[in-house]
């Protein structure tokens, strides 16, 4: 018997009828499956008004957490068929996945880590009969100290995170927990993840203190392999407050990288003034904000540079803001171009791209020299895919861990 079933039956109660005649005795029958039917209509409106509030301490029990774990070789193959007839049979049947009137956390994330749309959908609306009410709150954190938002980011699934937000996903919950990189967005996570990319890594990396660097992201960005993740960081931004912020702090940690990702992905929230809601002004142009952050920088750079101890530092530190300037100046001019270029390519040669996105910064007045990128370094992911059921046995299944635990 689960969270969601529960038997039906009916009880025979004597008793005398009356006074006059003690003797008489009265069969009565207590309708039991019409009392039960009462409860559970009481229960699943109590479980379907139960709110989507944040929620940043995972209320479940841990005893409900290692039950889940063992019940999730079985569920595992469920979630890749995506099979909503078989997900409501096993839920109705199995304990483990609800507490208190509310499906956990820990479940609807095992579901968005296999994609499972269909299965997500249904226990986020709560609707299935069978579910009594029982849906899921995607603004609830897991054991493991994140969002469900978290685990659809790290994945790049469009689709996942745009259902997650019909059903009220707050874009603006952080990871939290020891055993985790605390204060984390799910924009974080899809513009670190983004820069994770083999054609980033293997071009990037090191950091290259020259002005065709800059130009170098640039064309890596546009390649059609990078839309998915680019969308993905957009679609995220979109909900994101105080963005023009998070964009001001990659640039201060010297994430050059990840400064040229969020700004080219976001750079409508960011044209748009939508991106800070300090101070009550939402019309300035994001762009300007961050221009005027990075000249402010210089200024104070050049007035601490007459120390020799910090020379070369400081030295290096300008050189990165005057090319971060670059970057913002290159997307809040040529952004616009770019991005419909990237939208409307999404099956081109390398060659083309990397022809084209240059023939659009010069069309702006940016001018890139010699060769940007060398195609030939553009090579795809070559590793051999496990099974499942080989990732379950050597315990390789990070959502039972926590995907962004500490190393």
């Amino acid at each position: 018997m689960s969270e969601f079933d529960c038997e039906e039956g009916t009880m025979e109660v004597k008793f005398r009828a009356s006074l006059k005649d003690p003797s008489v005795k009265v069969p009565v029958k207590i309708d039991f499956k019409k009392i039960q039917e009462d409860i559970f209509q009481e229960y699943a409106l109590i479980a379907r008004s139960m709110p989507n509030d944040i929620i940043t301490q995972d209320p479940t029990p841990k005893s409900l957490h290692a039950v889940f774990y063992e019940l999730s070789p079985q569920l595992w193959p469920i979630l890749e068929k995506d099979s909503v007839r078989c997900l409501l049979n096993f839920l109705v049947s199995k304990r483990g996945m609800a507490y208190k009137h509310t499906i956990t956390s820990q479940t609807l994330t095992y579901m968005i880590s296999y994609d499972a749309l269909r299965c997500a959908k249904v226990i986020l609306e709560g609707k299935a009969p069978r579910l009594n009410g029982h849906h899921a709150n995607p603004n609830c954190i897991n054991p493991y100290g994140y969002f469900p938002l978290h685990e659809a980011a790290e994945r790049f699934s469009v689709d996942m995170i745009k259902l997650l937000f019909r059903h009220g996903a707050s874009a603006n919950v952080r990871t939290v927990g020891d055993n985790i990189i605390e204060n984390l967005l799910p924009l974080h996570v899809a513009v670190e993840n983004t820069c994770l990319h083999k054609y980033l890594e293997d071009n990037l990396f090191p950091y290259q203190n020259h002005r065709d660097y800059i130009y170098k992201i640039i064309h890596l960005l546009c390649m059609p392999e990078m839309k998915i993740f680019l969308d993905t960081v957009r679609l995220l931004a979109e909900r994101t407050d105080n963005l023009v912020d998070e964009i001001w702090n990659y640039v201060k940690d010297g994430k050059l990288v990840q400064s040229a990702v969020l700004l080219l992905s976001a750079q409508a929230q960011i044209r748009g003034g939508c991106s800070s809601k300090r101070n009550g002004n939402n019309k300035r142009d994001g762009f300007d904000i961050i221009m005027c952050h990075i000249v402010r920088h210089l200024v104070t750079l050049r007035s601490e540079n007459k120390n020799t101890n910090t020379r070369k530092l400081r030295e290096e530190e300008r050189i990165f803001m005057e090319f971060t300037g670059l970057l913002v100046d290159i997307v809040s001019q040529a952004g616009e171009a770019l991005s419909a270029y990237i939208q409307a390519h999404s099956k081109v040669p390398h060659v083309e791209v990397l022809e084209r996105v240059s023939s659009i910064l010069k069309e702006y007045g940016f001018c890139p020299t010699g060769e940007i990128v060398d195609v030939k370094n553009l090579c795809p992911y070559n590793c051999c895919v496990m099974s499942d059921e080989e990732l379950y046995h050597q315990g390789a299944y990070e959502f039972n861990q926590g995907s962004y635990r500490n190393r």
